[in-house]
């Protein structure tokens, strides 16, 4: 018996019990040998005109549950007694890795996949004992390779009828907490080929026992079948006009089980630096569990067609994480079980790629289908705008042409650029108002003085909407300017001030017995018909004041409030006569109309009882 060279028991060790995260990869990996195998001399016959066609070559499955035993066979180039030497006697030695550097790299049709040499290890997390019977294209002689592990292994002469490759794998018993027959049984087999290897480019075969019409008045009829177990062919590698939208749709819906259409499909293939063929699709609908942190985000990711990670996170930015799809490309560093990435400048170059592409089919979605968009947003909006606020506007320049607001003007929605284009000549700013609803947010009284003007305003509904556009600051050359904010930037300031300097002992009076709950009291230059609002000064609003203090936090933030008091309404008259006659009633009304203004604003009364025995006394 040899040894294994390399400190061969510890690297078989780390192979068996730490390299791969489930161990039904064994199967990938040796399917993914014998396509290189075959591989080697499809180029080989290029290369010297034996006459080979891809129709020629097949990988064979078989499994026999009584003998415990799973055979994977290929008619490929095969290897002679000195490349079984150097192939599987030096773990993580790479004969795929040579030819491709050597050979391969100059025929564009020759995908290699192995890079590494211990793929073909992997078998040892199932199986005791691995024989590797092979004969190599040309040669007159076989040879047999046998290991029970990391104790070493034996080569010796065989009898092979034709060139290839034969690997017996003898499953371990099965233990309590892992069933090793599971994988002789054929359907756990073809699940794991459907999975990982589907779209190896030479057949899969395997003989299994199924129903088919039988010649007896077509009742079905148990026989053997020769069955083919991957479609070899990737969706994603054909042009996008040779495929018909109703294959894209059965591809999604079986790839990603979900019952409804996608609404955006996003077939692209780059070549460059790196280059990858990738296929997108835009759900019609959120996943039940999409706003939790149980949602796992991530794109498949294949390397030459076979599954290396079933959802890789590094491909997608958080804000497009409900993006599905795949992405397959043979230009990435893999490392040694290719479930791994190393984070090389190739994945953060797709991943970049990926970010602009998608934005910009969201964009044509938009202009196109306005509908679907909407039905993206209803679904998705809330996702976009958080990537937004998150990331501190570094996502600022992606998606805010992606966002949508309702209009108060027409309840409808509408992107920044479509309320910047409709702004009459002279608006100053971009207006907003929060609240619970369009509706809700239509009977503001801080909104008079802007409707009049003829200026829409957008309705910030999500609690996140005003954080947002804090973040953004502008658009279109146009800041953001609440209208329960401190400047809308047309008020009749000269006008205002001299009311405010005429009753400048009143207003005093009001903020007095206010007792510190607002910062200023003002005449309002945006009250019409109402009595009275608050407004904030400063940065915090009183929306974001709301929503902040909301949060499971013993630590609560207060906006500076300004009571506005509307000097044209009969109730300032009244606390006019107050003020002069009645300084008991005057602190009352005051108070009544701050806690009129809180609940104008959706906040919660400081004292509802206090507030309810001062309106009986004002009545009384």
């Amino acid at each position: 018996m040899k040894a294994f060279k390399a400190e061969s028991k510890k690297v078989l060790d780390m192979m068996i019990n730490s390299i791969y995260s489930h161990k039904e990869v064994f199967l990938r990996e040796l399917i993914s040998n014998c396509n290189d195998a075959i591989d080697k001399l499809y180029y080989k016959s290029l290369k010297e005109n034996l006459g080979l066609g891809r129709e020629d070559f097949v990988i064979r499955l078989t499994a026999d549950e009584s003998a415990r035993t799973l055979t994977i066979e290929d008619n490929g180039v095969g290897m002679t007694d000195k490349e079984l030497e150097e192939n599987l006697g030096v773990i993580a030695h790479s004969g795929s890795l040579d030819f491709k550097k050597d050979e391969a790299k100059k025929d564009e049709d020759i995908d290699i996949i192995g890079q590494f040499g211990v793929g073909f290890y992997s078998c040892f997390m199932v199986a005791k004992q691995v024989s590797v019977l092979t004969k190599a294209y040309g040669s007159d002689r076989a040879y047999l390779w046998e290991s029970a592990g990391a104790d070493g292994y034996t080569i010796k002469p065989a009898e092979k009828d034709s060139f290839g490759t034969v690997v017996t794998l003898t499953m371990k018993d099965d233990a309590e907490d892992e069933k090793y027959s599971d994988y002789l049984r054929p359907y756990t087999i073809e699940g794991i080929v459907k999975r990982y290897s589907d779209y190896i480019r030479y057949p899969i075969k395997m003989e299994t026992r199924e129903f088919v019409e039988g010649d007896n008045e077509g009742e079905p009829e148990e026989k053997t079948v020769d069955k083919t177990l991957n479609s070899m062919v990737p969706l994603w590698k054909k042009r996008k006009g040779e495929v018909a939208d109703e294959e894209y749709e059965s591809f999604y819906a079986d790839k990603f089980a979900d019952y409804e259409k996608p609404l955006k499909v996003i077939p692209t293939s780059v070549e460059g630096s790196v280059s990858y063929q990738a296929l997108l699709f835009v759900p019609s609908h959120a996943p039940y569990n999409f706003y939790s942190k149980d949602y796992e985000k991530g794109l498949q990711l294949y390397s030459n067609g076979v599954l290396i990670m079933d959802k890789c996170a590094d491909l997608l930015p958080d804000c497009f994480s409900f993006v599905k799809g795949l992405v397959d490309t043979q230009d990435l560093s893999l490392n040694v079980s290719r479930e791994m990435l190393q984070h090389d400048r190739g994945l953060k170059v797709i991943a970049g790629h990926l970010e602009k592409k998608i934005k910009q089919e969201l964009l044509d979605l938009e202009s196109a289908d306005r509908e679907a968009y909407e039905k993206a947003w209803a679904a998705f909006g809330l996702n976009l705008k958080f990537g937004l606020y998150n990331s501190y506007g570094m996502k600022k320049e992606l998606l805010e042409d992606l966002l949508l607001f309702k209009r108060l003007s027409d309840g409808k929605y509408a992107t920044l650029k479509e309320y910047a284009d409709a702004m009459p000549e002279g608006q100053p700013a971009i207006y907003y108002a929060c609240g619970k609803t369009v509706d809700a947010i239509g009977h503001l009284p801080q909104l008079e003085a802007v409707k009049e003007k003829g200026y829409d305003v957008l309705c910030l509904t999500d609690d996140v909407d005003e954080f947002v556009l804090k973040v953004i600051a502008k658009y279109a050359d146009k800041e953001f300017r609440n209208v329960a904010g401190g400047d809308l930037g047309f008020e009749a300031e000269a006008e205002t001030k001299q009311a405010e300097e005429n009753d400048k002992e009143l207003l005093e009076a009001v903020r007095t017995a206010l007792d510190g709950k607002v910062k200023e009291v003002k005449i309002s230059a945006r009250l019409k018909t109402y009595p009275v609002c608050l407004t904030s000064a400063g940065a915090l609003s009183i929306e974001m004041e709301k929503v902040l203090n909301a949060m499971p936090t013993d630590e609560k933030v207060s906006a500076d409030k300004v009571l506005e008091l509307n000097a044209e309404h009969p109730i300032y008259q009244k606390l006019r006569a107050y003020h002069a006659e009645d300084p008991a009633k005057f602190e009352a009304l005051a108070k009544v109309l701050y806690a009129q203004a809180q609940l104008i604003e959706g906040l919660a009364l400081d004292n509802a009882t206090e507030y309810a025995e001062l309106v009986c006394r004002l009545l009384g």
